[in-house]
């Protein structure tokens, strides 16, 4: 599964990416509202961090002027994601767009009908809502298991489950058991995977036994590279 974070704070976004974990990130225009930066000037560094599929939203609803704001996203860094609706015009935008070469990312899905027209649109992803689904009444997961059971009746689908609006570890693991391809997650949630008492609690341990043997184990000057070292 890859690890996509749902944010536009740079800071994150290079924290994240030192990780190692980080395979991609997706915005918004909340998002991006909320990060105070300008949309372009923030998807292009956004874009030089990460080597993974960005997406960037369209701002429009109307096909002429998500289409033309669409090609232009595009023409920004080779690993643009275009993101839009999951609306007639948007799907519309999606089909043009991705005959093009373009990787296209449908978001705002709630149903899995919703899902197959996506699909068959040529959306690269497709994003449903799990958390919001949870919000109101309904089991999110459930919509992620009626995605992934459609999509693997048809050998010419290849678009990725992205699962986003994700709010804790139990959604992704759920998603992850499913065959869901993405998972998109704000910084705190990814980091919250690292959390375990019973790790915290060994890390401890280790720690205070190793202190009592007043030991301490060599380092290699910074910026040396070696394969071995005779002490």
């Amino acid at each position: 599964m890859k690890f996509f974070v749902d944010t536009a704070e740079i800071a994150d976004i290079r924290d994240l990416a030192e990780t190692g974990l980080l395979d991609g990130v997706t915005t918004n225009p909340s998002l991006v509202a909320k990060s105070g930066r300008q949309f372009i000037d923030l998807v292009k560094e956004i874009c030089e961090v990460v080597d993974g599929p960005v997406s960037a939203e369209v701002a429009s609803t109307d096909f002429d002027t998500m289409l033309a704001e669409g090609k232009f996203l595009s023409t920004l860094a080779p690993n643009i994601a275009v993101k839009v609706p999951l609306t007639p015009a948007g799907l519309k935008v999606c089909k043009t767009l991705s005959r093009d070469g373009t990787m296209v990312n449908v978001t705002l899905c709630f149903s899995a009908a919703q899902a197959l027209l996506a699909a068959k649109a040529g959306a690269t992803f497709v994003s449903p809502f799990v958390g919001r689904l949870d919000d109101v009444g309904e089991n999110g997961m459930n919509l992620i298991a009626d995605i992934a059971q459609i999509y693997a009746m048809y050998d010419e689908i290849d678009t990725q489950i992205l699962v986003a609006s994700i709010r804790h570890p139990i959604h992704l693991i759920e998603a992850a058991k499913l065959g869901a391809d993405v998972a998109t997650m704000p910084p705190a949630v990814i980091r919250s995977l690292f959390n375990h008492p019973l790790t915290d609690k060994g890390l401890a341990q280790f720690v205070a036994d190793w202190a009592k043997t007043g030991q301490t184990i060599p380092t290699l000057p910074a910026g040396k590279k070696t394969k071995s070292v005779v002490l």
